[in-house]
């Protein structure tokens, strides 16, 4: 199963892209980028009300959330969100502790996993050079649809260094972009709580389909 595990939609507030558009491009372009989903990351929130089944059964594709918080060591991508998790964090907060959200999500059943963590100064790489290595990190965003390819190699080595599991995420603000990263799965994942369970096992690897299979 392959899904793009990094998106915004318009309800982020630097992206125009509809979640409807993104499943239009999908389904025109199913030879190029052959996903069965995606996840919406929106920045700084999450809205737990929001309901994508209608959309799902249209397009026949999997639409699953999760939320993209900002910290001391950069950008981390939530998965598995629910209610405990959203009472315990104001995600809103660009100065929220890393550690506290990789340890606190973990506690209360869900992942934190640090995107584009290859950038120039604001990547976790970049952290690490001067800060500690965050204790309990399972996966980092191997592939980031809009980092540079040397910010996306200089992930590899941190992943052998501290063996962390890879995903990939195409990280659109822009319709056009989605899906040109992403994430194939050993194992279909039916909901957020599979998608955790799935991060967590590592039977999964980056995909970049603007490069030949």
């Amino acid at each position: 199963m392959i899904l793009d595990l990094h998106l915004h939609s318009e309800a982020s507030d630097d992206s125009r892209a509809p979640v409807e558009a993104y499943l239009k491009i999908l389904a025109r372009k199913r030879d190029e980028r052959p996903l069965d989903g995606i996840v919406v990351t929106e920045h700084r929130k999450f809205e737990p009300d929001v309901d994508y089944r209608p959309l799902e059964d249209q397009y026949g594709l999997r639409i699953l959330r999760g939320a993209e918080v900002e910290t001391e060591y950069g950008h981390i991508l939530l998965y598995g969100v629910n209610p405990d998790i959203v009472a315990r964090f104001d995600f809103a907060n660009v100065r929220l502790s890393a550690q506290e959200v990789i340890s606190e999500v973990a506690r209360l059943g869900g992942i934190a996993t640090p995107c584009h963590p290859g950038r120039v100064n604001v990547g976790l790489c970049a952290h690490y050079e001067n800060k500690p290595a965050l204790e309990g990190v399972v996966a980092v965003e191997a592939l980031n649809g809009g980092s540079k390819a040397a910010e996306n190699e200089r992930v590899q080595e941190l992943m052998t260094t501290y063996g962390y599991h890879g995903f990939g995420g195409s990280d659109s603000h822009l319709v056009s972009f989605v899906g040109i990263c992403a994430t194939e799965f050993d194992d279909e994942i039916r909901d957020e709580e599979g998608l955790v369970r799935a991060l967590q096992g590592g039977r999964y690897r980056a995909v970049d389909f603007r490069r030949p299979r």
